[in-house]
């Protein structure tokens, strides 16, 4: 489960924000054919939070890796990413972001993330189990009984982002939410669906997600410096520093598929399908989710779609 309590604000937008806080033909799969789509040599890559590219002869995909929640004072939004933003006619999420979209998340999240009324989350959990949950609320100042309705992966999330919360970090300042204000005038989309992300979550089995509040509860005093140098190698550019932060410790295989290999296939799909309608889009994703082995760009590299950097 430490893949989970690692990855939550660079790769899931949804559950982790609401809890408040924030078709063609498929192109060819063999790289010599025909379809396959060729990048030219891109320019010297500068500085910055890394921005790939995608594109044939009449459409371009962006592609920027985010963080969902920083501090207000992070300086990351540059003229490499305003002018990828100001020229493409679509933004895409991995969720719908606008004020209703988000209440109505909100609302799926409270009716699936609560246990039945005569069943509380600290008698599903063992004595040993439960002195670690109560400490890390204690440590965070709250009484032991604050999260008694909630089921252990909706108390997971929220002990994951309480820390950050309480020392200065931010959803509001999250990179999705700069970016859909900055292009508030462009058609929005999204990748996913809030009932999707929450349902990751809510069909994790019992033991799983009492694994993952253990997890979130025995890490609650590491889970700001862990981000921080996250933010740290994010900011730079470092994408292999990055993932080997972000995949330490990454000892739960069927974890890892749920949360980010098989939504990485799939997202690779959507961008090969949308290259055959012309435009530009501007695709902002979980930082996650383009770092490390089995990235977006892997998967689209083995249907022979090659990416560049642009930044």
């Amino acid at each position: 489960m430490k893949l989970l309590t690692r990855k939550l604000a660079t790769v899931v937008s949804g559950p982790a924000l609401i809890l408040g806080l924030s078709g063609c033909a498929l192109l060819s799969t063999d790289p010599s054919a025909d379809q396959t789509v060729r990048m030219a040599v891109a320019d010297p890559v500068p500085a910055g939070p890394a921005l790939w590219k995608v594109a044939d002869e009449d459409t371009t995909i962006y592609m920027f890796g985010t963080v969902h929640a920083l501090p207000d004072d992070v300086d990351w939004y540059n003229s490499t990413i305003e002018n990828a933003l100001n020229s493409s006619q679509t933004v895409v999420t991995e969720i719908k972001m606008d004020s209703a979209s988000e209440a109505a998340m909100q609302q799926l999240a409270i009716s699936k993330g609560m246990l039945p009324a005569e069943t509380s989350l600290r008698s599903l959990l063992s004595d040993e189990q439960t002195a670690s949950y109560e400490a890390a609320l204690t440590s965070l100042g709250m009484p032991v009984a604050t999260f008694d309705r909630f089921k252990p992966w909706m108390a997971g999330l929220t002990l994951t982002m309480l820390p950050l919360l309480q020392q200065g970090y931010s959803a509001d300042a999250g990179v999705d939410k700069v970016i859909l204000k900055k292009a508030s005038e462009k058609p929005q989309d999204a990748l996913e669906t809030a009932e999707f992300q929450i349902g990751i979550f809510d069909g994790m089995t019992q033991d799983a997600q009492i694994a993952f509040l253990v997890e979130a509860a025995n890490g609650v005093d590491q889970v700001k410096p862990l981000l921080d140098a996250m933010v740290e190698e994010w900011v730079k550019g470092d994408a292999d520093a990055l993932a080997a932060l972000m995949n330490e410790g990454m000892s739960d295989p069927e974890a890892a598929e749920a949360l980010l290999y098989s939504r990485n296939r799939n997202w690779a799909d959507w961008i090969i399908t949308r290259l055959d309608d012309p435009g530009t889009v501007f695709m902002a994703v979980g930082a996650g989710h383009l770092a490390g082995e089995k990235s977006v760009q892997d998967y689209l590299e083995q249907r022979g779609i090659m990416t560049a950097r642009v930044q």
